[in-house]
């Protein structure tokens, strides 16, 4: 038994810009010259070339920063030369410092990462 005075039923409303989503809509073929991506380059993020490509560029950056700062590659070899060697002869004094080491990079790394998941959450 139905109600005549009733107002119709509305559709459950969409997000703007959804009106026409099919969801059963299979997905568009690739295009008949595509090569399958294999799993090495679905690991290292794309063709090997392509990754090499973008490492020199990015390597290229970090070292003139690096430079910049007058941080030179053998200081920070011997840097961690220095450390291991610290903290073999410490013996479990090396725990404590290991630990004391942690909670200082936290305190820097917990909060930009909570910073940037909030900018995240809002896309």
């Amino acid at each position: 038994m139905t109600d005549q005075n009733a107002p119709p039923r509305a559709e459950p409303s969409r997000p703007a810009g959804w009106e026409n989503a099919n969801w059963s809509a299979k997905q568009p073929a690739p295009p008949a010259d595509a090569r399958p991506v294999t799993g090495f380059e679905r690991f290292i993020g794309g063709s090997p070339g392509m990754v090499a490509v973008r490492l020199l560029v990015v390597s290229l950056v970090v070292g003139a920063i690096l430079m910049w700062l007058d941080i030179r590659p053998y200081e920070i070899f011997s840097a961690l030369e220095r450390f291991f060697y610290r903290i073999s002869r410490m013996g479990f004094a090396a725990v404590r410092e290991i630990i004391d080491y942690v909670i200082v990079g936290a305190l820097i790394v917990v909060p930009v990462w909570f910073v940037l998941r909030l900018f995240n959450t809002k896309r």
